[in-house]
């Protein structure tokens, strides 16, 4: 059993700049109000330096590698260590990076905004609406294909979809009518109310959008907020100049502008650093709900105390707010009677099989149901809830009606007095309990060891696997903490079973990457998101390049950089190792034949799962992409991890044995150097040993120190050795100075694409070897 915690990383100072130039602007303006300097100049400067430095941390964005990517130049800075030797974060925490063509996109609509302010004093007076108007055309749409093209999107029911359109169209009607009543008397010149119209939906769209988001993706809502904060102050610009109000008036557009570029770079760079979902805030439906009402509300108190009545534009658009508002409460108590219908026929049908356990297994344990659940979540602020899940052995046939009547039995007995059981499912109780999160993880413990004793019935011995979740309520909405703790039990389901978990806001974001990838990895190798890079290994004594290791990556649109670490184990779930095996030893055939041509006769390893190498034709691929490409067998090298050769080592000797008839080199990779390692090590037939870095480094006294064992060992079997994920000189050092020939890692050369490579090669003038 195991408890998983996650804590937040140390807040870090904002960089001199983003506090200089604000104070700049914000000096600006108020000599610009103070006449000191031109109202519409000094708009000018603040809006242009604000959006000056969002670009130009936009740029530095779109042009870094995407968070949980390797660098694409060999000679970046070196990442934390923990990395592995492939370029490889530690997999504890992954992100979501923004596309780099998105980020791009977002610098050109910053800079389409701030260029639209910065010519405006250039400009004669005539041509300034339509330049404004022309300048808000121009951002809007950069805004939507840079903001949809961030990864992270949530695919939404019908129903939802329908609900977020009424929720838009209500918030648009509402500003629209607000803007409508600041108007001046009189006739609306064209210019202003196309951007009171179109100013009123696209801010609509994005607020709408980032309160939805606020939660899930935190960086990708301060994106929309200052989309919409640009959208407000341009729209606005716009009916300023159209009605050409004083120069001075135009001021008020500088403050939305400026916080609009910098939130837009605030939050690419925090959805790029892959910042985890925040389960704090109010809910999303309340401003929603509220605001329409409470805009129109101002705007009409407003528009009556300055003017005294309402035009026909304005009644019909204060009438149109209603529609949407009802609209949206129709649907929220449509979605409440299906629910309350999926209930209803929920407890029937566990009140009918309360009845059948009567008849069988004698009167019932005192069995609540989820509504009983959910009122007892309600009335408590604090202790746990505990989610505990039911299968066959082996994952097999469900649990009979017998044993589930003994498993409601032992959750009473080893519950309190004033704990309430309740059951969910068929195969599904939940415990709540008033104890604090460490008496209750005891509890779950006990619960988990009762639950898993054999259970004596007439057909024999019976015995189930429980999964347990565990999350705290802390006084939350019932149905986030059951959907908490739901989502803990799906974590010790995929973990195994027999176990108990925490919910913390990491899992719930792991949980709900991993349905991401299997939702997205199906059809990627036809859709052309996968590539592979390339990290030489080269010779210690000369630090000349001999090999090189192929890495896969998936460069998938939606989610970013994917690294082997996290795409294999899918790939597996999914039965697709197969079809990513091929393609990468196909791609690196391609590679290595194109390499040859240009005279360098170097070695290509790739790396291999043990269910790969135990297909049947797994040796019979290998000889086919080699023959395919004119490879010689004997420059390709298949790695294969040491702790799961282990698990087969009858199937992966003859694999590695067939492969070595064809002349291809084998290696064995991640070698632990432990006693079981190396006694197996004399029947595995391989040619290269792959050792890690924590090997390199000082023995105690008298003994040599680990690396030098390996090395020797090597030596005697005829292995040569090679040590990855060197981060220093220092190891370097040491690795040659215990006798391994050849290296690989950060302090060596870092993997890059084929085409940074060759030019990597250029400089070396690598003689073949």
């Amino acid at each position: 059993m195991t408890v998983t915690h996650s804590c937040p990383g140390p807040r870090r100072r904002p960089p001199l700049p983003d506090l200089v130039v604000p104070l700049a602007g914000a000096l600006v303006v108020l000599a610009g109000a103070a006449g000191l300097v031109p109202a519409l100049a000094a708009v000018a400067f603040a809006v242009a330096g604000g959006c000056a430095l969002a670009c130009v941390r936009l740029a530095r964005l779109a042009g870094a590698p995407p968070a949980g990517a390797e660098p694409d130049r060999l000679l970046a800075a070196e990442p934390a260590p923990g990395t592995d030797g492939g370029g490889s974060p530690p997999t504890g925490r992954r992100a979501r990076a923004p596309s780099r063509r998105g980020v791009a996109t977002l610098d050109a609509a910053v800079l389409a905004a701030g260029l639209t302010v910065a010519v405006l004093p250039l400009t004669d007076s005539p041509h300034r609406p339509p330049v404004a108007l022309v300048g808000l055309a121009v951002t809007a749409p950069l805004y939507a294909v840079a903001l949809l093209r961030l990864p992270g999107h949530s695919w939404r029911t019908a129903a939802e979809r329908l609900r977020r359109a009424v929720e838009t169209v209500g918030l648009g009607v509402s500003l629209l009518f607000a803007a409508w009543m600041l108007l001046p008397p009189g006739p609306v010149p064209p210019t202003a109310g196309t951007a009171c119209i179109a100013g009123a939906t696209g801010v609509a769209a994005l607020l709408v959008t980032a309160l939805a988001d606020r939660r899930r993706r935190p960086g990708a809502a301060r994106c929309l907020a200052g989309a919409a904060a640009t959208l407000t102050g341009l729209a606005l610009l716009v009916v300023l100049l159209a009605y050409g109000a004083p120069d001075r008036a135009s001021l008020a557009v500088a403050p939305p502008l400026l916080a609009g570029a910098l939130l837009t770079v605030a939050g690419a760079r925090r959805h790029a650093a892959g910042e985890r979902p925040r389960p704090d805030g109010f809910p999303a439906a309340l401003p929603v709900l509220t605001a329409p009402a409470g805009i129109a509300a101002l705007a009409a108190g407003h528009h009556l105390w300055t003017v005294g009545e309402f035009d026909t534009p304005a009644i019909a658009l204060g009438l149109g707010i209603i529609p949407p508002m009802v609209l949206r409460e129709v649907l929220a108590a449509a979605d409440q009677r299906r629910c309350a219908d999926r209930l209803a026929a929920r407890e029937a049908r566990l009140r009918a099989l309360a009845g059948d356990q009567r008849a069988t297994v004698g009167p019932p344990a005192e069995l609540a149901d989820r509504g009983g659940l959910l009122r007892g979540l309600a009335r408590r602020e604090g202790g746990a809830l505990l989610v505990v899940d039911l299968v066959g052995a082996d994952d097999g046939p469900a649990v009979d009606q017998p044993v589930l009547g003994e498993v409601a039995r032992r959750l009473r007995a080893g519950c309190g007095p004033d704990d309430l059981v309740a059951r969910l499912t068929d195969a599904e109780f939940a415990v709540l309990t008033d104890v604090g999160p460490v008496v209750a993880y005891a509890l779950a413990g006990r619960l988990l060891t009762a639950l898993t004793e054999p259970y004596a019935g007439t057909g024999g011995v019976t015995r189930i696997r429980v999964s347990v979740g565990l999350a705290e309520t802390t006084g939350g909405d019932p149905e986030d903490v059951l959907r908490q703790a739901d989502l803990a039990r799906r974590r010790a389901v995929q973990l195994g079973r027999d176990r108990v978990e925490w919910y913390d806001a990491y899992l719930e974001e792991q949980l709900v990457r991993r349905l991401d990838l299997e939702r997205e990895l199906p059809g990627a190798v036809a859709r052309g998101e996968l590539d592979l890079v390339y990290q030489p290994v080269l010779a210690l004594a000369d630090r000349q390049p001999v090999g090189i290791e192929a890495l896969l990556r998936w460069r998938s649109p939606v989610l970013g950089t994917v690294l082997p670490d996290e795409l294999v184990p899918v790939a597996a779930d999914l039965d697709l190792l197969g079809e990513l095996g091929r393609w990468v030893l196909d791609r690196a055939c391609r590679q290595l034949a194109d390499w040859s041509d240009g005279g360098r006769e170097l070695w290509m390893a790739v790396n291999v799962t043990p269910r790969e190498l135990a297909a049947p034709d797994f040796v019979a691929r290998a000889a086919a992409a080699l023959a395919a490409y004119g490879v010689s067998p004997e420059r390709l090298v298949v790695e294969v991890a040491e702790p799961a050769v282990v698990a087969e080592l009858p199937t992966m000797v003859a694999r590695l044995a067939g492969l070595r008839s064809l002349g291809v080199r084998t290696a064995l990779d991640d070698f632990r150097a432990e006693h079981a390692s190396l006694a197996q090590l004399r029947r595995l037939p391989i040619d290269l040993l792959k050792v890690g870095s924590h090997l390199v480094g000082p023995a105690p006294d008298g003994q040599l120190p680990l690396i030098a064992v390996v090395a020797s060992l090597g030596d005697r079997l005829g292995l040569e050795v090679v040590v990855e994920g060197l981060e220093s000189d220092a190891q370097v050092a040491e690795a040659r100075g215990a006798g391994c020939r050849y290296g690989q890692g950060f302090a060596l050369a870092r993997p890059a694409t084929a085409e940074r490579v060759e030019a990597w090669f250029e400089e070396f003038g690598a003689a073949p070897r």
